[in-house]
């Protein structure tokens, strides 16, 4: 599986402006669907780069000494696994072995493994989000989806200001050959 995304952070209060940073993902994944009536689940594993620009300099807590931050960019290399429910349509008399559509959606287990060092803010080791998305899957082997997930837990805490932190947000496109 290969993909790119879009990423920012929904913060608890509207103190910084945030704006979109793309990334990419690669991974693997599989799927089990009951035949006949099209449901089934899909789980994977893959590393994505997301992150988001954050306008730290516009306030003065964080644009002041000894901190001295501007417009940053913070980027997080993580480990996801993915876990969805999954519906693909697939009685279209013979048409679904060329195209077959599909919805998915389910939670995203994620880690965080490394991420660029800003003196202000702090990330725990992992996030949970839910991701919603759709897609087809093209001569019984090639899977083109898309979505959109939102975070339930925060991925960033600031250091200075109690209470202020922000939850994963983004959209993404995948790929994936289906052996």
């Amino acid at each position: 599986m290969l993909g790119v995304n879009g990423s920012s952070f929904f913060w608890r209060q509207n103190l910084v402006n945030t704006h979109y940073k793309i990334g990419g993902s690669a991974g693997i994944f599989g799927e089990l669907m009951i035949p006949g009536i099209g449901f089934g689940i899909d789980v994977g594993l893959r590393y994505q780069l997301n992150g988001a620009k954050v306008n730290f300099g516009e306030r003065p807590v964080w644009s002041g000494a000894p901190d001295y931050m501007g417009n940053e960019d913070v980027w997080f290399h993580t480990l996801q696994i993915p876990l969805n429910l999954r519906f693909k349509y697939t009685r279209l008399d013979g048409v679904e072995r060329i195209v077959a559509p599909f919805v998915f959606a389910g939670p995203v287990f994620t880690f965080n493994l490394a991420t660029n060092k800003i003196p202000v803010i702090e990330h725990p080791g992992g996030t949970v989000a839910i991701q919603l998305g759709a897609g087809a899957e093209l001569i019984e082997h090639l899977q083109i989806s898309g979505g959109y997930y939102f975070g339930v837990s925060y991925q960033v805490r600031t250091i200075k200001l109690e209470n202020f932190s922000a939850r994963p947000q983004g959209w993404f496109i995948n790929a994936a050959w289906l052996f």
